[in-house]
């Protein structure tokens, strides 16, 4: 296993990454206010948010772009792959955080104010209110079942809902675990419990299973899932990446970066970890 970091510049707070279909990498500048591409020899290209201070947060990649929320602003954002940025306003108090995007390029998105779950498809916004009062839906993704699962941080929660809007809740077995990151796999989606120290999965017919951390209090944050089915987070207390083999294996990984401060993270097609560390870099894994 070897490890490389790339320096940002030095207020960017590196957030969320993904990989677009133009087979580079895509990232949030939280501090920078700005959508970076990163090739694969490290070098980076930024593009400035027209909104201020908008608190680009989670990203993820369609076919024509990549989408992101700001969260502070109450707004989507777009860019182009040749690197147009548009963005559209939400509804108020919405706070947009996760988003996905779904087989039909409709644009998914949690809001952790409003408590809803908005689709955006072909400009026309909608939003689906969460049963649970003030559970704070975080992360959301696209599942193999055809349908969006959700995290919900203070409601101890995974959301499910359907294309037309019909949501399931199914309740984490032990409480004040606080789910955040979440990511689907084949035949589990996969989240992380910030409280409780653990990282669980939820399989297509609602059954959960968890694994607890070997180290104390890491803070797990984000998760990954890889197309060989390889489980990938981050520990963003500890300074360390977990990753979860096929067979149910779970090691820890120190990021020889101190202080590095993990948060998204994202495969690439050669099965790389790429992983944004808040303190101003890029760091690659190649387990």
């Amino acid at each position: 296993m070897s490890f490389n970091f790339y320096r940002t510049d030095k207020n960017a707070s590196p957030y969320s990454i993904a990989l677009g279909v133009d087979n580079v990498l895509w990232f949030t500048e939280n501090k920078g206010n700005k959508i970076t591409r990163l090739v694969a020899d490290g070098s980076m290209q930024g593009f400035a948010i027209p909104t201020e201070n908008s608190g680009a947060s989670i990203i993820a990649c369609g076919k024509t772009g990549v989408y992101f929320t700001e969260c502070k602003a109450n707004k989507l954002g777009f860019i182009s792959y040749e690197g147009d940025i548009s963005e559209y306003e939400l509804s108020e108090n919405c706070a947009p955080f996760g988003i996905t995007i779904d087989d039909e390029q409709a644009v998914w998105f949690t809001c952790m104010s409003s408590n809803q779950i908005g689709r955006m498809q072909g400009g026309a916004i909608t939003y689906f209110d969460v049963p649970t009062q003030g559970c704070y839906p975080s992360f959301i993704a696209f599942g193999n079942d055809g349908a969006l699962w959700f995290s919900e941080n203070q409601g101890n929660k995974i959301g499910r809902i359907t294309k037309q809007g019909t949501i399931t809740e199914y309740a984490l077995p032990i409480s004040n675990s606080a789910p955040v990151g979440l990511a689907a796999g084949e035949n589990a989606v996969w989240f992380a419990e910030i409280m409780g120290n653990r990282i669980g999965s939820i399989d297509y017919d609602g059954n959960i299973k968890e694994y607890e951390l070997k180290t104390a209090n890491t803070k797990p944050h984000a998760v990954a899932v890889a197309d060989n089915g390889i489980v990938a987070f981050t520990e963003w207390r500890a300074n360390q990446v977990g990753v979860i083999s096929t067979d149910g294996v779970l090691r820890e990984i120190e990021i020889p970066l101190e202080n590095a401060e993990p948060h998204g993270l994202a495969f690439d097609k050669q099965g790389c970890l790429w992983v944004a560390l808040e303190a101003g870099a890029i760091g690659k894994f190649e387990l």
